[in-house]
């Protein structure tokens, strides 16, 4: 290997940060492959402790303890907390030969090369997870990218999720999430925006009417879809954000995803009665 790129071991010490309902189902999987799986519970709360002790995950005091460590490490945040992550493993690491580092958030491939640039090319490989937390085959892909993303890929053999190598290009994953998520979330948040406005005005049910009658009605009611988004929706937020930046890196309009991004963060923060009558998500 080059000077500065760790060698990783047959079994290595995994960290997952953090474990989330998808870190809890990656650290779980990466349990076969890994020595051991650790995770950093300092300001975490009572509900992560209890994912992180399901799935069987071993608690370290902090971010800094993990970083020194961990031989690879999972980096599954809310997008918009994925530099700040980043940036606290480096300077705990700034002494030492970094461990390989997964960055697997929904951000755009701008940030990856950010993340690059902290803790060197050649130990960064870009992931990005379409699908559920993975908690049985065949339900969640992990597409990864970057020099030595089959070695990340080689980990998650015969586990629930479906480790495929785009290639050496470092950003190439999370474009592809970008990409899909247009469809996955930034096409409902317009349903929602929709209809929200024909509430406004008043011609909803009119509305509803020449939808059916098109046969261009959403698959499913957003009644259905709401109390789910409203869930995530602050989440859902900063990934649109990243995927309008990634849009704009190519020369392409990142209004679509921007709009999303503005969706999530009202619904996020409205309240009940905003929620039911604006939104129409049901408490």
């Amino acid at each position: 290997m080059d000077a500065g790129v760790r060698e990783i071991p047959a079994r290595p010490v995994v960290g997952v940060l953090h474990p989330g309902l998808m870190g809890a189902a990656i650290g779980s999987a990466l349990k076969a492959r890994a020595g051991v799986v650790i995770w950093a519970d300092a300001g975490r709360s009572d509900a992560t402790a209890k994912r992180a002790e399901i799935a069987d995950l071993i608690a370290v005091p902090d971010v800094a303890e993990l970083a020194r460590r961990s031989d690879v490490i999972v980096s599954i945040c809310p997008p918009h907390a994925a530099p700040a992550v980043a940036e606290e493993v480096a300077a705990a690491v700034a002494d030492r030969e970094p461990p390989l580092y997964v960055e697997a958030n929904a951000v755009s491939p701008d940030t990856v090369t950010a993340v690059a640039e902290l803790l060197g090319p050649d130990n960064v490989v870009d992931g990005a997870v379409i699908g559920p937390p993975g908690w049985k085959r065949g339900t969640t892909v992990l597409w990864l990218a970057g020099a030595r993303a089959q070695v990340v890929a080689d980990l998650f053999a015969d586990s629930p999720f479906d480790a495929r190598v785009l290639g050496p290009r470092l950003g190439a994953a999370s474009a592809l999430k970008a990409c899909f998520a247009l469809q996955s979330k930034a096409i409902p948040a317009a349903w929602f925006a929709l209809f929200a406005a024909a509430r406004t005005y008043g011609v909803e049910e009119a509305l509803q009417t020449e939808l059916d009658r098109d046969g261009a009605a959403p698959s499913r009611p957003m009644s259905e879809v709401g109390p789910r988004v409203a869930q995530v929706a602050w989440r859902w937020a900063g990934e649109m954000d990243e995927a309008a930046a990634a849009f704009a890196s190519a020369g392409l309009p990142g209004g679509f995803s921007a709009a999303a991004g503005d969706v999530y963060r009202r619904i996020a923060d409205a309240d009940p009665d905003e929620r039911r009558d604006l939104w129409g998500i049901a408490p």
